[in-house]
């Protein structure tokens, strides 16, 4: 029985392969992953491809990619379809060449390497707060969220700082300590204060205003 499971497994490859690469180079389906920040099962662009595979609406993704990049994923789209009609074994399979695509392809536009795709639950809680505040249309709890970060990492950085600063002249290592943390400290609240202060820019992408940074 076990035998025949593989038999089977193999052969849903190759279909599956031969459908969407036409010359049974189906080795995405192996590759190592690599996780990253947005690329996961419970982000935006996966949960928009489920709908659309269950609706059959293909415009539900186009939104993700560019413009360019429209007639593949309405290609590959409509195999995953075909596919997804064989058995579940199938679908799994299918659907999931399908996100690690579409990611894939979201992420290039995005001048940014594909590196796979983690799961629901990594997500980063003020990421999380974030796609929430944009279904609910109430930003209260990213506000919260985000701030409660800030003030936590500034309190700790000052409180480090004060400690080292008390006994910063019983020797030159203890000034050095100083030294250390108060670099620290500054640099967090530089880039705390550059990041809210300057325009947004896409994840993924570069702000375009650089800082010279401290010189210690």
């Amino acid at each position: 029985m076990k035998y025949k499971n593989i038999v089977i497994l193999v052969i849903l490859l190759i279909v599956l392969g031969v459908m969407f690469f036409g010359d049974g180079k189906f080795l995405p389906f192996l590759t190592p992953v690599v996780f990253a920040h947005c690329d996961t099962m419970g982000g935006p662009v996966i949960l928009a491809a489920k709908k659309a595979l269950e609706t059959g609406n293909v415009k539900l993704i186009l939104i993700w990619v560019q413009k360019k990049d429209e007639a593949e994923i309405k290609e590959i789209f409509n195999k995953t379809l075909a596919v997804r009609k064989l058995n579940k074994d199938a679908q799994k399979f299918a659907d999931n060449y399908f996100f690690e695509t579409l990611v894939r392809i979201h992420r290039a536009g995005e001048g940014v390497a594909y590196t796979g795709i983690k799961a629901a639950e990594e997500i980063e809680p003020a990421i999380a707060a974030a796609d929430k505040a944009i279904e609910t249309g109430a930003v209260d709890n990213l506000v919260k969220e985000i701030s409660s970060a800030v003030t936590g990492g500034i309190q700790e950085r000052f409180k480090h700082t004060m400690e080292k600063k008390k006994h910063m002249d019983e020797s030159v290592e203890a000034g050095r300590e100083f030294v250390e943390a108060y670099v620290t400290f500054i640099h967090y609240v530089e880039k705390l204060h550059m990041d809210a202060s300057a325009k947004g820019a896409h994840h993924g992408e570069t702000e375009g205003v650089k800082s010279e940074g401290h010189k210690h």
